[in-house]
């Protein structure tokens, strides 16, 4: 089913992430970690779909995007950026394979923290954050997202690497791939989930199974 809904608000998060707050269709429901296939309810650019997570949480009365903007590319998601309250989006039927199932590492690689977001938004809230365990890497201090938020979580233990930022403070810097595992994750038994861009978590997938890790303990957007 196709909805064309309203943004009512949009406020920056980092230099080229903003959050959109858009108003909910009657009857529209999603789990923490699902997306839908979003586009601008605009001449030439409605069927042009990017597939976006929600950011919020189902019980709210409006959705959530968190969406990072590629202001090189001449896309969805840098046209994105020149939207402002009252434009409108087209949202589609919600789908996804990232769903929490229990306590484990989350990795994630940018802007693929985003699935993440509702899901350590849902424990939080439940009290049920104790546990988990969740690693980001960046290239620049500047590009973490929602950093206080997820630092604001008691029970939340966090790690942020950077790749292209040498001078940061209160990080590592170092990528996040097998070497890194090995030092730094330290129960292979857990479970894991996985986002970032599609070689990382396909060298991840790689490496954590090299270690022991069980196959049915990765969730990844399959």
């Amino acid at each position: 089913m196709i909805h064309s809904a309203q943004i009512l608000a949009i406020y920056p998060v980092t230099h080229n992430v903003r959050r959109y707050v858009v108003e909910k269709p009657a009857g529209y429901r999603f789990e923490p970690g699902q997306a839908t296939e979003v586009s601008i309810d605009r001449p030439g650019w409605t069927e042009k779909k990017r597939p976006f997570t929600f950011t919020g949480l189902a019980e709210w009365d409006h959705l959530e995007f968190t969406i990072k903007s590629y202001r090189d590319h001449d896309g969805v998601t840098n046209e994105l950026w020149t939207l402002k309250a009252g434009d409108r989006l087209i949202l589609r039927d919600v789908w996804g394979t990232i769903t929490y199932g229990g306590p484990g590492t989350l990795i994630a690689g940018g802007a693929g923290v985003t699935p993440f977001i509702a899901i350590l938004r849902r424990l939080h809230k439940d009290g049920n954050l104790a546990g988990n365990r969740l690693l980001v890497s960046n290239r620049a201090e500047r590009d973490i997202i929602l950093r206080r938020e997820f630092e604001g979580m008691a029970d939340l233990e966090h790690l942020w690497t950077l790749t292209d930022d040498p001078t940061a403070a209160g990080v590592l810097h170092e990528r996040i791939d097998e070497e890194f595992i090995r030092r730094h994750v330290l129960d292979i038994s857990r479970k894991f989930y996985l986002c970032g861009p599609d070689q990382m978590v396909k060298d991840l997938r790689g490496a954590l199974e090299g270690l022991g890790a069980s196959t049915e303990a990765l969730t990844w957007e399959k």
